[in-house]
């Protein structure tokens, strides 16, 4: 019983130094609803990092990944590439609404870069120390920011979309990691391969981590339900999800220091 109230107590303090809000921002066209974590248990100026959510949208998901980041010191900066908070329920609405964004990289490249700057506002945020990870779809978009230029340190794509990468602006500074599912269909060995060859062409510095009989959405708890429901290959992968997750945190602790 000793054990159980300390173990209570400690999880109540742990969960009182999380900071959060909401954070209203906007590009000309398109208004977003962001969310911003961060924790008391850390002072000064710190690494800031944006956090681009699945092709589902902004949900709860991305938000829990904001809070998680804000627990080892960053202040994480969930953004909103849909606009309005939109989240889809449906595979063929999250299709509709992750193609409308890409399709229209200029658009695309705002929505970030008012993310990156309301990060950027926060009192906390060391400015000059600014990342991105994302997850699916959001990991496809910080690959495209990263790889055209955005000022970042580095990103992490979790099993993210890699065909779209065809070349690296001379103006791209980041580091880069991409952990990826080995036995994701909708990364094709042939993605690997060219997305490998574009980041040696370019001298990126690059970590590629595949990890064995992981699918599509490997770190979301709820992908194996979503992928019974609905009859597509995704599934949560739990010995992944928490390699992948350290991986990250030894990537960053390298960038940043």
């Amino acid at each position: 019983m000793k054990v159980l109230m300390i173990l209570m107590s400690f999880l109540m303090v742990s969960c009182s130094s999380l900071k959060s809000r909401e954070v209203k921002y906007s590009t000309e066209t398109t208004n977003m609803n962001g969310y911003l974590a961060k924790s008391s248990k850390f002072t000064g100026k710190r690494p800031g990092i944006i956090i681009v959510h699945e092709w589902w949208g902004h949900n709860e998901y991305v938000r829990h990944r904001a809070d998680m980041l804000a627990e080892l010191g960053y202040v994480a900066f969930a953004l909103d590439m849909y606009g309005d908070g939109k989240q889809a329920e449906h595979p063929k609405d999250a299709g509709n609404f992750a193609m409308a964004v890409m399709k229209n990289q200029k658009e695309a490249g705002k929505r970030f870069q008012k993310a990156i700057e309301a990060l950027k506002n926060d009192p906390d945020v060391d400015q000059t120390k600014i990342a991105a990870i994302g997850y699916c779809f959001g990991g496809g978009v910080v690959l495209a920011m990263a790889t055209s230029g955005f000022d970042l340190a580095g990103v992490v794509s979790f099993h993210g979309s890699l065909g779209h990468i065809k070349s690296v602006s001379k103006s791209a500074k980041a580091k880069y990691l991409v952990v990826n599912g080995e036995a994701d269909p909708m990364v094709t060995a042939k993605d690997i391969k060219n997305f490998k060859k574009v980041m040696k062409k370019s001298r990126s510095d690059l970590k590629f981590v595949n990890y064995p009989n992981a699918l599509h959405a490997f770190t979301n708890p709820r992908a194996t339900e979503i992928g019974q429901k609905f009859n597509i290959p995704i599934a949560y992968n739990e010995q992944a999800d928490k390699a992948s997750w350290i991986e990250m945190k030894t990537f960053l602790n390298n960038i940043f220091n």
